[in-house]
């Protein structure tokens, strides 16, 4: 049986992982705190008021609540599609251009990573920037949907432009009576944003992908490096649990306790950007 620490070791320095990390391959899994740099706010940070993000179930109840959603997201989207990537963004890409870094697992789904220049990333929680039919499952390009609604509902965004930005994209809207959803151009059937939603489990595929990465840093004395992530759902945590029982270096580097601290073998409580350039840098 592997041992799991009872607590890890916690520092505030952004270069306390160097030791601990250098001369080892890596997978990064990043979560919303990475991203938070680029203006998009999380669920979870230290500041972050409480919120209740939309269920895949109640998106499928009526049209109602999901003329709720599409309301919200216009306008969120009107904004987080000009978000660019930081420099912890960037710190990851380097990392991989110089052979340290071999995948990114990201729970968040504004595209940064790839923008930055990572190529081998797993987006666990799929991509905003798309969209799905929920019937003909056709894929098409958020920008598509955007000038449609924009022209159903002409002035929406620009009344609502004091509207508090919110996570995934969406916006704080109370009143959304009104809004005109587009329905898919091919078949008519219920447009989705191509995201897990609460309530919706992460294709196989990508789980086994990213367990297969995790595992892979066994055989080569790697590590698993966590930036931005509270670790609170299990979408991330798993990942955690498998490096532990594979006795793989755990760092977390995340503002505030995570759930995955007592797996973790450090935890350096810093910013993203900070440590991450910090690491790129070493």
């Amino acid at each position: 049986m592997t041992a799991v620490p009872a607590a890890p070791a916690v520092s505030h320095d952004p270069t306390a992982a160097l030791e601990l990390l250098l001369g080892r391959p890596l997978v990064a899994l990043t979560g919303a705190g990475l991203s938070t740099d680029s203006g998009i706010p999380d669920y979870r940070g230290p500041n972050s008021p409480a919120r209740a993000p939309m269920t895949f179930g109640e998106f499928r109840s009526g049209p109602a609540a999901r003329r709720r959603y599409w309301a919200r997201s216009h306008v969120g989207w009107s904004r987080m599609r000009h978000a660019v990537p930081n420099a912890g963004h960037h710190a990851l890409a380097a990392l991989e251009d110089a052979g340290v870094l071999r995948s990114v697992i990201t729970q968040n789904v504004d595209g940064l990573h790839g923008a930055a220049g990572s190529r081998d990333v797993v987006d666990l929680h799929g991509r905003i920037d798309e969209v799905v039919c929920l019937d003909c499952r056709a894929v098409t390009a958020r920008d598509v949907l955007q000038a449609r609604l924009a022209a159903l509902n002409p002035g929406f965004a620009e009344a609502a432009v004091a509207a508090e930005a919110a996570p995934d994209g969406d916006a704080v809207l109370d009143d959304t009576d009104g809004f005109v959803v587009a329905d898919c151009a091919a078949c008519g059937g219920v447009l989705k944003p191509h995201v897990v939603f609460f309530g919706e489990n992460v294709p196989r595929e990508r789980v086994e992908r990213s367990y297969g990465l995790v595992e892979g840093l066994a055989a080569y004395g790697g590590a698993l490096l966590v930036a931005g992530s509270s670790l609170t759902v299990m979408s991330g945590l798993r990942f955690v649990k498998r490096a532990c029982t594979l006795d793989v270096p755990v760092v977390i580097v995340n503002r505030g306790a995570t759930r995955g601290d007592p797996l973790a073998t450090l935890r350096v409580d810093a910013g993203c950007s900070e440590t991450l350039v910090a690491l790129a840098a070493a």
